[in-house]
């Protein structure tokens, strides 16, 4: 860790005359029309950068840091403060329509350094892109769109994290293009990638659990199954209307041979979602959503609190209510929002009773945030939340405060 840190500092250190700039010029898609022309898919590259044009790469990054008071049951850890994460951006443009951008995650209070992205662009035309290295599948929206100065909320989802591998990244290659017609943007992507293994069905939370996966760094250089997982993620977005995506992830995820012996069934995994989001504009209230539903073949072996079907969601509904200079901050913004969550890990019921299998959970989180400008915000959260258990005995009940910070760098 010391010696990446020493890198870092360095780079930073030697780069003169620095200048910051949302959109710099070396990395902006030239498919893209302006800021509203963007699609979730383009969130990798919307991002401020510091950059100068004597230097090899441009730089950036955002932090993130909270406190929080949260109890179950009546039960409580008390006082929490929490150093979520810092994540730097390293990009470069190597030629012309060749680039590099790569995405760090340092997570102090882990110990882990995690490399989110690191992938070349080769750009063609604006309909047909080569992408390759370590690429993030884009299965809903916030894998992509997932940077913390984004939100008005300190937790990210329940159901990207906690059902959903949140921030999951493979080795792969694909590709991916956009087309813009006046108000209309279409987009899609095609990736092959390194993916799932047994760790899904075999993992310490006792269920079927993908971000389990998440743990197993090897798969940075093989595949277990030794076939590809495939993502793809077809958006379409009208100006006046909002963005929606639909995206779909499977492949065999455990390791049914070896050195061309079979030694078990091919056993699958398939992840549908669909997410959408839109500006009313008369209000200027934002509203995102999304909602994924797994489905994974888990062998009959297993007991029935492993579930092969799992579904998951949330909406966030976003409303300005002030925006003026505050403090000295021009145009600063003061929001309102509210979050509302569901999971449910085990759909279906006992087949020896016919009963529902429980698993899962709702949430609903009100918020208020504090923007001094697009690049930072201050966000006080109250959660409200009930798990079941799977076998359906009376929920658990959490609530709590949040409050934290969030800004680019």
């Amino acid at each position: 860790m010391n010696k990446i840190i020493t890198v870092f500092v360095c780079i930073f250190w030697i780069v003169p005359n620095i200048q910051a700039q949302i959109d710099p010029s070396l990395l902006k898609d030239p498919t893209a029309h302006s800021k509203k022309d963007l699609l979730n898919m383009d969130a990798i590259y919307d991002r401020p950068f510091v950059t100068n044009k004597k230097a090899p790469v441009s730089l950036g990054g955002y932090v993130e840091a909270n406190w929080q008071h949260i109890g179950t049951d009546g039960v409580s850890d008390g006082h929490q403060l929490q150093f979520r994460r810092m994540t730097l951006f390293v990009a470069s443009s190597i030629s012309k329509r060749i680039k590099f951008l790569s995405e760090i995650e340092f997570e102090p209070a882990d110990k882990e350094i995690a490399i989110e992205f690191a992938a070349v662009d080769m750009e063609f035309n604006e309909l047909f892109n080569l992408r390759g290295g370590m690429i993030i599948n884009p299965i809903g929206a916030f894998n992509q769109n997932h940077d913390g100065p984004k939100w008005e909320f300190t937790d990210r989802p329940i159901s990207s994290v906690a059902m959903l591998p949140a921030t999951w990244s493979n080795a792969g290659f694909g590709i991916y293009g956009k087309k813009y017609n006046k108000n209309w943007m279409i987009g899609y992507e095609i990736y092959a990638s390194s993916g799932f293994d047994n760790s899904i069905i075999e993992n310490s939370e006792n269920k079927t659990f993908l971000p389990a996966a998440k743990k197993n760094t090897e798969r940075f250089e093989e595949l277990p199954s030794g076939t590809p997982l495939y993502t793809t993620k077809v958006a379409v977005r009208h100006n006046k209307i909002g963005e929606i995506g639909l995206s779909y992830m499977g492949g065999i995820y455990n390791k049914w041979q070896d050195d061309g012996l079979v030694i078990d069934e091919k056993r699958s995994i398939h992840v549908f979602a669909v997410d959408f989001n839109t500006t009313l504009p008369k209000t200027n209230t934002f509203i995102t959503t999304e909602c994924a539903w797994v489905n994974v073949d888990v062998p009959k072996t297993y007991s029935e609190q492993f579930g092969n079907k799992q579904f998951g969601g949330f909406l966030d509904i976003v409303q300005p209510v002030v925006k003026r200079t505050i403090a000295g901050w021009k145009d600063a913004v003061i929001n309102i929002a509210v979050r509302f969550e569901y999971v449910d890990w085990n759909k279906g019921q006992f087949i020896d009773t016919g009963s529902n299998i429980g698993d899962h959970l709702w949430s609903i989180m009100p918020a208020v945030s504090f923007r001094p400008n697009s690049q930072s915000v201050l966000r006080l959260n109250y959660r409200i939340q009930k798990q079941t258990d799977v076998l359906g005995n009376p929920p658990s009940n959490t609530a709590g405060f949040n409050f934290g910070l969030s800004t680019y760098f």
